[in-house]
């Protein structure tokens, strides 16, 4: 392709449209984008700074048509629309043409999973810079850009490596796309536990997709978490040829939990956390000798043994809890053998991270309570969280912003942890609300624990299940009980925990 060429990216201020610039312009392109928002309400102007691209806001004008060789148009424009018949006779290039013709050329790495993601691939990409290795960033802001094709769109910006987060919104097809398009060698599982059953109907139909990582994945090396039967039974049922590296960690389970076997029996699950401990299935799947296991574990402390094939680590850990002692423990395992570097030189992040804003993250203390938010969003994620916080801190009372993505099952699943573990409830999602009032018509003994604030029809929008004036209300309701802790959970709880600074 001649580099003396101008591509006219049409929609520079979408994800898709800001990547494909930045990544032509990257690869010595010249570039020009248009796009209907203007400057002050382009979402990602921020990500074009530096690139000297010239952008056409609020319209394109015959200007950026003139200037333009090829057209580069938006996924979604209709051929029928006036802007596409502005483009003439003009060649035309589409997203999979961009991603065709521009290969990632870089190591690729990927990390999946139901909970722990995103912790996992930002402590593994602060070890990288750490020590001197650029990964790709997507850098648009307030995105978390792990499904569809940014990941896959990522993978082409500059950068040593790349370390991406692969999600999906319950869509099969979406993570083998991303596996295969980015050209990943190695990847990481961190668990696979309910979730999205209202888009896939049930619980192995969700594994499955999740599944697609393994397949496409090939002769790669793959690490995961060998405690989670449901990563283990795909990996046998897909008869994965690549390298597997298991992680464990060795601690009393405290907990029974049932889990479907890819088989289609039902297995007891010893859970050390939500979904993961020991097992064995009369099919024959059982919990294996992990190549990683981690022992001594001192939450308190912070600090845990961990043992290698080689040798015996000490490992001083800068979060809580002891999910995160599976997650530390992945990414130890992925910088030793992705990033290739010595222990030495891996230890001394982990020990500094502080973990991902959101995620157990302490918010203020208002009226001498100490107020903290966490992402969980799915059933497992927040029995997790809240047994964590239930080790860790005593008496807490939660506020629960959560819609589940797996309906009514899944938002009563919910409730029954934050029951379980929590000394107060203060519901304050609509699904929560409806759940609460189904309880103490049942058992009005539960008066005591569960505080009702109003009820109203506030619409949710994936899993964002309550609106900011809920979260600032619940939180108001929650400060006024006799607990020391609250610990609102969800999406809305992060999305809006600036609303504490209002109390």
């Amino acid at each position: 392709m001649n580099k003396n060429k101008t591509f006219g990216v049409i929609g520079v201020c979408g994800a898709n449209g800001n990547l494909i610039a930045r990544i032509l312009k990257q690869r010595g392109y010249n570039v020009i984008g248009t796009d209907l928002s203007f400057k002050k309400d382009c979402r990602f102007a921020k990500a074009l700074e530096g690139y000297d691209i010239e952008v056409f806001y609020g319209n394109a004008p015959e200007a950026f048509f003139k200037k333009a060789d090829y057209i580069i148009p938006p996924a979604s424009l209709s051929k029928d629309s006036s802007l596409f018949k502005q483009m003439g006779d003009k060649p035309i290039f589409e997203l999979y043409d961009v991603i065709e013709m521009i290969q990632s050329e870089k190591p690729v790495f990927g990390i999946t999973g139901t909970n722990g993601k995103t912790t996992t691939t930002t402590l593994l990409k602060k070890i990288a810079y750490d020590n001197g290795i650029k990964p790709c960033e997507h850098d648009l802001e307030g995105m978390q850009g792990n499904a569809e094709f940014i990941p896959i769109l990522q993978s082409r910006l500059d950068g040593d490596v790349g370390i991406i987060e692969v999600g999906t919104f319950g869509v099969p097809g979406t993570i083998g796309r991303i596996v295969k398009n980015t050209g990943m060698s190695g990847g990481l599982i961190t668990n696979i536990t309910p979730d999205h059953l209202n888009d896939l109907g049930s619980f192995m139909d969700y594994a499955k997709v999740k599944a697609e990582f393994i397949s496409e994945l090939g002769l790669g090396q793959l690490i995961v978490n060998g405690q989670d039967p449901t990563i283990m039974g795909l990996l046998r049922e897909l008869d994965f040829k690549g390298e597997v590296i298991t992680f464990g960690v060795d601690e009393l389970p405290d907990s029974i939990g049932m889990k479907e076997c890819v088989c289609g029996n039902e297995i007891a699950v010893k859970e050390i956390i939500s979904g993961c401990g020991y097992y064995f299935c009369k099919c024959g799947l059982t919990t294996p000798q992990a190549d990683y296991i981690a022992t001594n574990i001192d939450l308190k402390n912070r600090t845990f043994d961990l043992h290698t094939p080689t040798e015996k680590l000490t490992v001083k850990m800068g979060v809580d809890g002891l999910h995160n002692v599976y997650n530390l423990t992945g990414v130890i395992i992925a910088a030793h053998k992705f990033l290739d570097l010595p222990y030495d030189k891996i230890l001394p992040t982990i020990a500094s991270f502080t973990g991902v804003s959101g995620r157990m993250e302490e918010v203020a203390k208002v009226k001498g309570k100490d107020i903290f938010v966490d992402y969980a969003h799915n059933p497992a994620g927040v029995e997790t969280v809240l047994k964590e916080f239930k080790k860790l801190f005593g008496d807490f009372t939660t506020v629960i912003t959560v819609s589940s993505e797996s309906g009514y099952v899944g938002d009563i699943d919910i409730f029954n942890s934050a029951l379980k573990f929590s000394k107060f409830i203060v519901p304050a999602s609509v699904a929560s609300q409806k759940i609460a009032i189904e309880k103490l018509k049942s058992k009005p003994e539960l008066n005591d624990r569960i505080f009702l604030n109003h009820i109203d029809n506030f619409e949710k929008t994936g899993t964002l299940g309550a609106s900011e004036d809920e979260v600032r209300d619940g939180l108001r309701k929650a400060l006024n009980l006799d607990c020391e802790m609250v610990i609102a959970i969800g999406e809305a709880a992060t999305k809006f925990k600036n609303a504490v600074f209002d109390l």
